[in-house]
């Protein structure tokens, strides 16, 4: 899927050798008229045979892979309908790039030339930012859904995955990049400190539902719940959930910042890369905590930008990089870790309140997303000039990302705290008993 300026990049991070030519040559072939894809069928199977034959840690679009645990089938029907009206390959078709290269050279340079300047040409574009923010989350969510294209590559969770230090240090590319995401769902519960049979669990701005039924089957006695402004991922959601056999997640269209929720409900509140898109950061906090049991447990994953102080304000570079990331995946703007901090002490009913950066652990997410569609782009081919227009698009924000997280001007955070048990003393309280003490010594 176009690695026209992420091939660097990606050799940098120490990933496998790509060949930059065959994924855009292959995008062209298809921007042919309708006779020239029968070329494009024939080369896909055969490229498809190499790469089985390489065993390489891709999706297996025809049947589940050992190497792939997250099996989507439903992305994979999504494929096939749209490969469907593919004609396929006759054995009279010319269908080699050789034979191409060698029938019409100089028809294959220009094409290639036009290709790489319409590239270069739209990465420009999108690098000035063309998506001024607009409160919309639940529609581009509705969208990204009802084309398949985000499930397919990235399973059943839309969130970034962790990498362990010897599997960064062995190149990122070696790990399955859907178990990643499984991988992080798993430290985050660690990292929580969330009792170990908890009997509710609510999981804030829930996607597909990958998250809620993961917990659900870690905690069968559980129920579980997700919510998410898109209606397509309700019903996503829930078609998972029965198709797993997972009859203790539901899935429900409700806003974050007015949950239809009664007071002290839910013994864990998850909320993993939902807190981007709240125009309220404080009202986000606050409304997870007033529906969070007492003694129960708060824990937040969110891309925050670093921590501004007077002895290190954003340049206005940095304000210009902040505001392009702001506008291109409808984030309102960005807090940091200690704010998230701060707000949840700022409630006067949260206790043991930790903040940390994750951004090593999850920096590699970024160009593995990438590189998973380099080397497997036919559900992107496939689906038009609007898909790839679309793509190209998200590709330079996915790099965008990447070098903010990398620069440190954005850091990965994850929050937790626990809702103090009725009738003891607020946060405040405490803080206010401690001063005394700490002045009379």
């Amino acid at each position: 899927m176009l690695s026209f300026h992420v091939e660097k990049s990606l050799a940098q991070q120490g990933s496998r050798t790509s060949s930059p030519s065959s994924s855009t040559t292959c995008l062209h072939r298809h921007a042919q008229p309708l006779s020239r894809r029968a070329n494009s069928r024939r080369r896909l199977h055969t490229l498809r045979a190499q790469k089985q034959e390489r065993s390489e840690a891709v999706l297996d679009l025809d049947a589940p892979s050992t190497s792939t645990p997250h099996h989507m089938a439903k992305a994979q029907e999504v494929y096939r309908t749209a490969d469907a009206g593919i004609p396929q390959a006759t054995s009279s078709t010319s269908n080699s790039l050789a034979e191409l290269a060698a029938s019409n050279p100089a028809g294959l340079a220009t094409a290639a030339a036009a290709l790489g300047l319409t590239t270069f040409g739209l990465v420009k574009l999108f690098n000035k930012g063309s998506r001024s923010y607009s409160n919309n989350v639940g529609q581009e969510y509705d969208a990204w859904t009802e084309e398949g294209i985000l499930e397919y590559y990235w399973g059943e969770h839309i969130h970034l995955g962790v990498y362990s230090e010897a599997e960064r240090a062995a190149g990122y590319t070696k790990k399955d990049f859907k178990q990643a995401k499984y991988d992080f769902i798993d430290e985050m519960l660690r990292f929580s400190g969330a009792p170990p049979n908890p009997q509710s669990i609510l999981d804030v701005g829930c996607g597909f539902g990958g998250t809620s039924r993961h917990l659900a089957k870690k905690f069968p006695g559980a129920q579980v719940k997700g919510i998410t402004l898109s209606p397509k991922q309700v019903e996503r959601g829930t078609e998972l959930a029965k198709e797993q056999g997972v009859p203790n997640a539901s899935f429900q269209v409700m806003d974050a910042l007015a949950m239809s929720i009664p007071d002290n409900s839910y013994d864990v509140v998850w909320a993993c890369e939902s807190g981007e898109h709240m125009p309220d950061k404080k009202k986000y906090v606050e409304e997870m905590v007033r529906v969070l049991k007492p003694g129960g447990t708060l824990v937040i994953a969110c891309w925050c930008q670093r921590e501004e102080t007077p002895d290190k304000p954003f340049t206005d570079r940095e304000r210009e990089e902040l505001q392009f990331l702001y506008d291109e995946w409808a984030h309102p703007y960005f807090i940091s870790i200690q704010e998230f901090e701060r707000l949840m002490k700022g409630t006067g009913k949260m206790e043991g309140i930790v903040g940390e950066d994750w951004t090593p652990q999850t920096l590699p997410s970024w160009l593995h997303s990438i590189w998973v569609g380099v080397v497997d782009p036919w559900i992107v081919i496939s689906k038009g000039p609007r898909i790839w227009y679309k793509t190209i698009r998200e590709i330079v924000t996915l790099v965008r990302m990447h070098k903010a997280f990398e620069s440190g001007l954005m850091e990965y955070g994850l929050i937790r705290g626990a809702k103090l048990p009725d009738g003891s003393m607020t946060w405040s309280q405490q803080e206010a008993q401690k001063e005394p003490v700490a002045a009379s010594q």
